[in-house]
């Protein structure tokens, strides 16, 4: 799609700087743009590319206007205006209403008529799908799920049974919601599986990337709140329940009952303890350990940066030394106190 400055900034609550009705065709990199496209300036690193960038236009906050040699939409989030501007200029392709004559449904499904369902899929009994949904190529739907409106499952989703996903989710390929937590009882020294009986249930507005896992209660339901973003490859445990328009970055593993708030944001790689609380509004830098529950809101961390292979050997050699030299200093400050 092809829209005018002025038409973008009406559609972003961004100010025009410059030509409004300059047309602008797609979105690009400050260093890699042409005419046509509008690129934007987030971070001050890249304000070296400003002076020649290409671009017809560039979304930059007014601290930078007066360096740009173009048009501008001027905000004080460029990066915000930059996602609405492409998500507007690249609209997700439409499918075609209808079922494809190689869809399997059961009779007995309550399917809106706009629902548009791709060959190969699934769609056991009891199901219901909302109103302009799409549902990918070689999805399954488990029975008695349901899929609130404007939702859109990529290629080979997998929803168990019972499964419930609000409106306007995206859901990417791959992804497996409902299959079962990782249950078990042990009988002198063999493992009995414990039946997994609860739902997962998924708010409006999420999106959850390609290939992550969530697995159905043990006898509560898993929750995900409303406006969560998962990531790629992550793996959420039974009976977790994540806030409202909390992120969470690729390969984060969550253990089985943890309770995390509303806001937060995960780091890439990080390890969660089951069991735990973390309130609302925390940051967890990338692999970290969260082993205790999260009373307060704020950044956290965990773990040593990367070093050198040497470096690295001498520290961890101090490490362990660290509880004899805790005890040798404990002994130095009590014998200097009754000096």
């Amino acid at each position: 799609m092809a829209m005018t400055l002025g038409v973008l900034a009406e559609q972003t609550g961004a100010v025009v700087h410059g030509d409004a009705n300059c047309l602008i065709e797609n979105v690009a990199t400050l260093q890699s743009a042409q005419r046509g496209q509008i690129a934007f300036l987030a971070n001050s690193r890249y304000r070296r590319y400003l002076s020649d960038t290409g671009a017809s236009a560039v979304i930059l906050t007014p601290a930078e206007l007066a360096q740009c040699p173009t048009s501008a939409l001027v905000a004080e989030n460029p990066y915000l205006v930059f996602a609405r501007v492409a998500t507007l200029l690249n609209p997700a392709p439409v499918a075609g209403q209808g079922i494809h004559p190689s869809a399997v449904i059961a009779t007995d499904c309550d399917i809106d008529p706009s629902v548009s369902i791709a060959p190969h899929v699934v769609v056991e009994s009891g199901v219901r799908i909302g109103r302009g949904s799409v549902i990918g190529p070689g999805c399954v739907v488990g029975c008695d799920s349901e899929i609130g409106a404007g939702s859109r499952l990529y290629a080979n989703v997998t929803l168990y049974h019972r499964t419930t996903i609000g409106d306007r989710a995206t859901i990417h390929s791959g992804v497996v919601i409902g299959s079962d937590g990782f249950g078990m009882a042990n009988d002198n020294g063999t493992w009995v599986k414990v039946p997994q009986l609860g739902r997962v249930v998924i708010g409006n507005d999420v999106e959850i990337g390609a290939n992550t896992t969530i697995d159905r209660g043990a006898l509560d339901d898993t929750v995900i709140g409303d406006g969560v973003r998962l990531d790629n490859q992550i793996q959420v445990a039974h009976n977790v329940q994540i806030g409202a328009h909390t992120a969470v970055a690729g390969c984060v593993g969550i253990a089985g009952s943890t309770q995390i708030g509303q806001r937060c944001q995960i780091g890439g790689g990080v390890g969660i303890v089951g069991h735990l609380t973390i309130v609302d509004d925390v940051y967890i830098t990338a692999m970290s350990l969260v082993s205790g529950n999260i009373n307060k809101p704020g950044l956290y961390s965990s773990g040593t940066p990367l070093e050198t292979n040497s470096s690295w050997q001498k520290n961890a050699v101090r490490f362990r030394q660290l509880d004899d030299m805790a005890r040798r200093l404990k002994q130095v400050e009590r014998l200097t106190s009754e000096e």
